[in-house]
């Protein structure tokens, strides 16, 4: 005994036609005020606030990824045993972090030479 079904790409047709339709109507329907006002971005009051902004930032990111791979090379130098390749790997990440960290204590230095180029 087999058993008719209903064509289902035809149902979904009409849900998704009529998911269509009350999207329109929604949009439609909907009382957007336009305002002509002007929004201010620019949060930092000088060039100087935001450079430091972008120190803050980019020490917060380089700390945060040096930190990272310190955690990636310490689980892979205790789960690693034996396995030089994996030592190799462990030794590769600490070196990273190593140069994460140096590049997160040079940032104050590279804002420094952007305030003498902007002249800030």
């Amino acid at each position: 005994m087999r058993l008719t079904r209903t064509p289902r790409p035809r149902y979904r047709r009409r849900r998704t036609l009529l998911l269509a339709e009350l999207v329109v109507l929604t949009l439609l329907t909907s009382r957007v005020n336009a305002h002509a006002d002007t929004v201010v971005l620019a949060l930092a009051a000088s060039v100087e606030e935001v450079l430091n902004n972008i120190r803050n930032w980019l020490m917060g990111i380089l700390a945060g990824l040096a930190t990272v791979f310190l955690t990636i090379g310490g689980v892979r130098r205790v789960f690693g045993g034996g396995d030089p390749g994996e030592q190799e790997k462990a030794k590769e990440a600490f070196k990273a972090a190593g140069i994460g960290y140096v590049l997160a204590a040079l940032a104050p230095l590279v804002v420094e030479v952007l305030k003498g180029i902007v002249g800030a």
